[in-house]
């Protein structure tokens, strides 16, 4: 199987029964459950459970615990709202009676522009095309020993850096304030407007806390630092087609106490804003003596 199609199998939920599924990991994993795993899958589970055809507007999770990468996953879903136009999900994650992540999805339908909508977005930044950017099999070559957990990870996602990525960027002696990273599925995903949102919350775990150390000169692999994802939230503006290349850029507005905070936009090719991302981390720094 492709790392692809592993992610599709992880995202096929089982059904024990109305409100409750089992998800299972990837062959290739980190020492713990992979936080974009677990959003995807809580995303998942969520939509599974409605009774009409609703768009998401918002998701919002807090990790609480570390996932054991060895024993499936329950998926517990609570029904808070159910409407016409407006859902609500709480979805926890659970291994052996312990909470991995507590997660709250919003749906509502919107209106058009002719019942009285208002549109508006920040337009995105000039980057070369996704095509003309090496891929990431090319950006980790000779960066093997610097940074091995990036080079055995599942890889699922078609990331295309548009700026030096942070341990190549950590060679060179330089310092970046933001990244942008055109990201896609790597493979056709399914006519499944569910799948292709829970394929993207899963990319948006992985470079969003980059700004974080590189506005500070620094590289994972490179330089000692502890990184754990505390609460992650995802704005949905409108349905991405993840089938196509979206631009991910990001950046930092503030670390302080032990913690930083990456923001970012989702792009897709006509410029339009598809989602908008904000996670916590704990980064701890130990600069070498």
């Amino acid at each position: 199987m492709s790392d692809f199609d592993e992610l599709m199998g992880v995202l096929d939920l089982n059904r024990i029964a109305d409100d409750l599924f089992i998800g299972s990991h990837p062959t290739k994993n980190p020492m713990r459950t992979f936080g974009g795993q677990l959003m995807a899958q809580s995303f998942v589970a969520s939509s599974r459970t409605l009774s009409q055809d609703l768009p998401p507007s918002a998701f919002s999770v807090h990790f609480v615990n570390g996932g054991d990468i060895t024993k499936d996953i329950e998926f517990r879903v609570v029904r808070l709202r159910d409407e016409r136009r407006f859902a609500n999900r709480r979805v926890d994650a659970v291994q052996d009676g312990v909470v991995l992540s507590s997660a709250m999805i919003s749906y509502m339908a919107g209106s058009s522009l002719a019942n009285g909508a208002l549109e508006h977005g920040v337009a995105p930044p000039e980057v070369a095309e996704p095509h003309t950017q090496a891929p990431m099999s090319e950006l980790l070559r000779g960066y093997e020993q610097t940074v091995p957990h990036f080079v055995t990870a599942l890889h699922p996602i078609d990331y295309r850096y548009t700026n030096d990525p942070a341990w190549v960027m950590r060679d060179k002696g330089d310092r970046l304030p933001h990244n942008r990273v055109w990201v896609k599925a790597d493979g056709v995903l399914p006519d499944d407007p569910v799948l292709h949102t829970a394929t993207m919350i899963y990319s948006s775990d992985t470079t969003v806390l980059d700004s974080v150390i590189t506005t500070h000169g620094l590289s994972w692999g490179h330089d000692r630092i502890f990184a754990a994802s505390a609460n992650h939230s995802v704005w949905f503006h409108r349905q991405v087609d993840f089938n196509d290349y979206v631009l991910y850029s990001t950046s930092s507005p503030v670390a302080a106490e032990s913690r930083g905070l990456g923001t970012g936009h989702f792009f897709d090719r006509s410029g339009q804003i598809v989602a908008t991302v904000v996670q916590e981390g704990v980064l701890i720094y130990f600069p070498s003596s």
